[in-house]
């Protein structure tokens, strides 16, 4: 009988997985295990103090971006809008692009810009662009408004967002009270 090549490459193959099916099937019969009684490594569940402590860090978070505002660069925020520069415009009467007109959005009502077609989750929220509020927007979008046509996912650094902030207050004939 002769074999081909692939015949006896076929041949081997099989026979590899017939073996390490029998040396699988010989090992469970020859060892019985037992299952552990205690876990080799315990995790430890986060207690209820670290879960507040990493609210209050994010809160903190917060709160350091507002507190920096009164020193913050409006500069360093016009250079920061370059990467908002595609879908927003910031002149006064300004078209909307993929985003709405910026041009005194702080302190203006959520989703009322003038001609621009806001997602349903933003026009729930409901009330005023805070400081506050555009600070937790700027972080987070999604997670601040889940269902936001806003793809950017935020600036996670607080001076990032104070400088952002400053900028913002800054296109208005008469820019709102730091907080």
């Amino acid at each position: 009988m002769h074999f081909e090549w692939y015949h006896k490459v076929g041949l081997g193959i099989l026979a590899a997985f017939w073996l390490a099916y029998a040396s699988n099937y010989l090992g469970d019969a020859l060892i019985h295990a037992k299952a552990m009684e205690t876990p080799a490594y315990a995790a430890e569940k986060p207690e209820a103090d670290e879960a507040k402590a990493e609210d209050k860090t994010e809160t903190a978070a917060a709160d350091d971006s507002l507190a920096m505002l009164a020193s913050a660069d409006a500069g360093k925020g016009a250079k920061l809008f370059g990467k908002c520069k595609a879908c927003h415009t910031t002149e006064n009467g300004g078209k909307n692009k993929v985003g709405p007109n910026l041009w005194d959005v702080v302190g203006r009502a959520k989703a009322s810009g003038a001609g621009f077609a806001y997602s349903g989750a933003l026009k729930e929220k409901g009330g005023e662009w805070s400081f506050a509020d555009l600070d937790a927007f700027l972080a987070k979008p999604k997670g601040f408004v889940p269902g936001t046509k806003m793809a950017f996912a935020g600036l996670k650094k607080p001076a990032q967002r104070a400088a952002m902030l400053a900028f913002l207050r800054s296109l208005s004939d008469s820019p709102k009270a730091l907080p």
